[in-house]
């Protein structure tokens, strides 16, 4: 097969720098998602399904999960972030990560601090009844799932699959 004929995935005068931001833009979306459908959607419902499982044995684990989770969330945007700082970017593009970043920023430091205090008292011993901070928290780790398939979709048809 000629160099004509052969499919092309990024234009041959892209610079490894544009390269590797392209990478960024179309990976960390594709890796942030299934961290969060992995721990968000299917680990932390099926947890609470395990025998022997308490409430504050599962709090306790999904507190330590969730904090980790939380971290490599902020990682995963600095670097998509970072690999949008060039000149030309769709502007839905630039809002979506905008938006990644909003969101992200309201569930870390609005949402996980009221459940944590929650958490807290509920491993002390008293229990609090139930809290309606968990609906946020779903509602924004929906929301991100909904932003991240939008830049998974804009990346592959911008970066990954251009022309068609």
């Amino acid at each position: 097969m000629d160099s004509d004929t052969s499919p092309r995935f990024f234009t041959p005068a892209i610079s490894r720098r544009a390269l590797l931001a392209a990478a960024g833009r179309v990976l960390v979306p594709a890796l942030w998602l299934g961290l969060l459908i992995g721990i968000s959607f299917i680990e932390t419902p099926l947890k609470f399904l395990a025998p022997g499982m308490t409430l504050g044995l599962g709090l306790g684990i999904g507190q330590l999960v969730f904090t980790a989770m939380n971290i490599v969330e902020v990682l995963f945007f600095l670097v998509l972030a970072a690999s949008c700082i060039r000149r030309g970017l769709d502007k839905a593009f630039l809002g979506v990560v905008w938006g990644l970043g909003f969101v992200l920023l309201a569930k870390v430091a609005l949402i996980r601090p009221y459940l944590s205090k929650r958490t807290d008292s509920v491993l002390a011993g008293v229990e609090t009844g139930g809290s309606s901070w968990h609906y946020f928290y779903i509602a924004a780790d929906g929301l991100l799932t909904l932003l991240l398939i939008s830049a998974l979709v804009m990346a592959v048809r911008r970066w990954v699959l251009p022309g068609r």
